[in-house]
């Protein structure tokens, strides 16, 4: 999978916005102001957000991901050339869990799911 499709992915989810936040060619993907994806300049990998540090454990654990640089320990990064309906999935469920994660009133200022 390319840093295009992931780009392609996360723009396809209601309310994403891209920013570069530290410059230099991030690509940084929010929601309500809230990050839920992240590929760095160098783009090897995206990291996302997953449901609990167990989570983010068992896929570093099971060879899936690595641990997340610079961010908590509930993210994990998965490499770009990871099975593309893996990636596609952990991207959504990310996404899902910062939405979650918003006031309501955030919530409702977004389009529907």
């Amino acid at each position: 999978m390319s840093r295009e499709l992931v780009n392609e992915i996360c723009a396809a989810q209601p309310g994403a916005e891209w920013s570069d936040p530290w410059g230099g060619g991030h690509d940084c993907w929010k929601v309500g102001g809230k990050t839920f994806a992240v590929t760095g300049a160098v783009g090897t990998h995206v990291s996302v957000k997953t449901d609990s540090v167990e989570t983010a454990a068992f896929l570093i654990e099971t060879g899936a991901a690595e641990r997340a640089p610079y961010l908590h320990a509930s993210w994990v990064a998965l490499p770009l050339d990871a099975a593309p309906d893996e990636l596609a999935h952990r991207i959504r469920h990310s996404y899902r869990i910062v939405r979650a994660g918003l006031t309501r009133a955030a919530q409702a200022a977004l389009p529907p799911l």
